[in-house]
C-alpha cells in the first residue's frame, strides 16, 4: 500500500450559518484544504440521518442520507427555496433540538415548489432506489403519523405490516425529495474530492437501531420474538472502563438466517455503502469474529455471553460479490485470538490509537514504534477526547513527556509528528487535533447522551495547509 494520510472531519462539524455542517461550499472549500495540504483521505462519520441521542450510530436507516447535509443555498439557487424562508443561525455548536424543529419545515417548503415540476431525472432516481427507498419513505410516513413514536408503540396491524398503508405513502414522498436531494449533492461532493486525487473514508455501524426500517421492514434478518420484540441486544461486557459494561441495545442479527440467504442483507448495504464511500470503516468489526449477546430485559450488561460470528465465509461472499471493497477493521477493545486471526485472514488494515499507548510498556501495540505498515493509525478517534484534552486529563504526565522523549509544549503535535514518522501505511489524523484543540472541542463521550456529536469548527483549518502539507512531504505520504 502506499504511504497516504488524512484527516478525521465529520460533514456536521463545518461551518456556515445554517446551524449544522452541509454539503455547500464550505464542504468545497474543505476539499480544496486537502488538497493544498496533500491529504489523500476525508475521513466521516455515518451520513445516515440522526435519532435518539443526535448519534449518527443509532439511525431510522442504515442507508439513507442526512437530511440536516442537504446545502440549503442550492436549493436558493434552484428556486426550490426562498433566502428569507432558511432560517440564520450563529456559528457555534449544533443545536440539534433547534435544527430538527426548523430544518424539516424549510425542507417541506422546498418541497413543495420542487414536486409542482421535478426534475427529469427524479423518476429515474426513485426507480432505481426503489428496493429500500419505498420502504423507508413509507416507515417515515408512518412515523410522522404517529409522532416520531417508535414503530414497536404503533398498533399491531402496522408493526406487524398486515394494514394497507396506502394512505401513509403521500407523506413518504416527501422523505423521497429528501433523499433525491442528498444523494444527488454528495455525488457532486465526492466527484468534486475524488476528481482531487481525495478519497472519501465511511463508517458502517456493526448494528442496526432497534426503531429502524431495516428492522421494521425485515423482522427475519433479526433475533426477535413473535411479537416482534427483542430476545436478546447488543453491548459489551464490563471492563476496567465500565463495571456495568455497555447496554446499546441494538437487535443482534439473526447470523443462521443470514447465511442461509447467502448473506444478501449485507451485501445490499455494503453495496450501498460504496456508493457514498471510498473506503469503509466497519465500527465494532470483532462481531464479526465473536459478538456479545445480553438478554432484553436486562438493565446493564453484566450477564452476556459470547456467540461465534460469521467468519471469513461473510467476507468471502462480500469480496466475490462485491469484487473486494477496501475496508478497515476498526478493531479496538479487548480482543479475543478469533478476533485477531479474522482480521489478519481478511487482510484488511486494523486502527491504531495512540492515545492507548502509554502504560510504561515497550511494545505497547498502540505505541507508534511497534506498527506495521499493514493498519491505519490515529490520535485518537470519535469517541476519543481530543489529544490535548487528553493529555490535560492524563495522570502521568511525565511518562508520556518520557515515553515521547519529549519536553516542549506541544504534545500534540509532537504526537502526530511521531505518528507521520511511522510505519503505518495511512495516518488520519481528527482536525481537532490539527488544530490543537481542547476538551471542549471532543466529539463523543461513550454510553452518555447530550452534548454529543455537536463539535464545529470555524474554517481556521486553511491557515494550517502549510504546515501540514510540510508534514506529508517530509513523511513521504503525500
Amino acid at each position: 500500500m502506499e504511504r497516504k494520510s488524512g484527516v478525521l472531519m465529520h460533514i456536521s462539524s463545518l461551518p456556515n450559518n445554517c446551524g449544522i455542517g452541509s454539503m455547500g461550499k464550505e464542504a468545497y472549500e474543505f476539499v480544496d484544504f486537502l488538497a493544498e495540504s496533500k491529504l489523500a483521505l476525508w475521513q466521516v462519520l455515518p451520513l445516515c440521518p440522526t435519532s435518539y441521542g443526535d448519534s449518527p450510530y443509532q439511525s431510522p436507516s442504515a442507508l439513507a442520507g442526512n437530511p440536516y447535509f442537504i446545502d440549503l443555498d442550492a436549493l436558493i439557487a434552484d428556486g426550490y427555496l426562498k433566502e428569507a424562508e432558511a432560517p440564520v443561525y450563529e456559528m457555534g455548536y449544533v443545536d440539534y433540538e433547534r435544527v430538527y424543529n426548523e430544518r424539516y419545515a424549510t425542507l417541506k417548503k422546498a418541497y413543495r415548489r420542487f414536486i409542482k415540476t421535478p426534475p427529469a431525472d427524479y423518476e429515474a432516481f426513485k426507480a432505481e432506489n426503489a428496493f429500500w427507498l419505498d420502504d423507508y419513505a413509507l416507515f417515515m410516513g408512518l412515523k410522522e403519523a404517529h409522532g416520531m413514536q417508535a414503530w414497536e408503540t404503533w398498533e399491531e396491524r402496522y408493526k406487524q405490516r398486515t394494514a394497507s398503508m396506502t394512505r401513509f405513502e403521500k407523506a413518504g414522498e416527501f422523505h423521497k425529495f429528501l433523499q433525491y436531494m442528498f444523494f444527488k449533492q454528495w455525488a457532486a461532493l465526492k466527484a468534486y474530492a475524488n476528481g482531487k486525487g481525495i478519497k472519501i473514508v465511511g463508517d458502517m455501524p456493526i448494528y442496526v437501531a432497534y426503531d429502524s426500517v431495516e428492522v421494521w421492514g425485515n423482522p427475519k434478518q433479526f433475533l426477535l420474538n413473535d411479537d416482534l420484540s427483542r430476545k436478546v441486544v447488543a453491548g459489551v461486557p464490563p471492563d476496567y472502563f465500565s463495571a456495568d459494561g455497555q447496554l446499546w441495545g441494538n437487535p443482534i442479527y439473526d447470523w443462521r438466517y443470514m447465511r442461509e440467504t447467502n448473506y444478501e442483507w449485507w451485501v445490499t448495504r455494503m453495496r450501498m455503502a460504496l456508493k457514498l464511500y471510498d473506503v469503509v470503516r466497519i465500527d465494532h468489526f470483532r462481531a464479526f469474529a465473536d459478538y456479545y449477546v445480553i438478554p432484553a430485559d436486562r438493565t446493564d450488561a453484566k450477564v452476556g455471553e459470547w456467540v461465534t460470528g460469521p467468519g471469513m465465509e461473510f467476507f468471502d461472499v462480500i469480496n466475490r460479490e462485491l469484487n473486494s471493497p477496501a475496508i478497515i477493521a476498526e478493531d479496538l477493545g479487548e480482543l479475543h485470538d478469533c478476533v485477531r486471526e479474522l482480521v489478519r485472514t481478511t487482510g484488511y488494515p486494523g486502527m491504531k490509537v495512540m492515545q492507548f499507548s502509554f502504560d510504561g510498556n515497550p511494545y505497547n501495540d498502540f505505541y507508534y514504534t511497534n506498527y506495521k505498515p499493514n493498519c491505519v493509525a490515529y490520535t485518537g478517534t470519535h469517541d476519543n477526547d481530543t489529544t490535548l484534552g487528553w493529555f490535560e486529563a492524563f495522570g502521568d504526565k511525565e511518562l508520556v513527556r518520557r515515553t515521547l522523549g519529549y519536553y516542549g509544549d506541544d504534545v500534540t503535535g509532537e504526537i502526530i509528528e511521531r505518528l507521520f514518522s511511522s510505519a503505518a501505511d495511512t495516518v488520519i489524523i481528527p482536525m481537532q487535533d490539527f488544530l490543537r484543540l481542547p476538551t471542549e472541542a471532543r466529539m463523543n463521550i461513550p454510553s452518555t447522551l447530550g452534548g454529543n456529536w455537536a463539535w464545529r469548527s470555524e474554517a481556521v483549518w486553511k491557515e494550517r495547509a502549510g504546515e501540514i502539507r510540510a508534514l506529508v512531504e517530509k513523511y513521504n505520504r503525500a
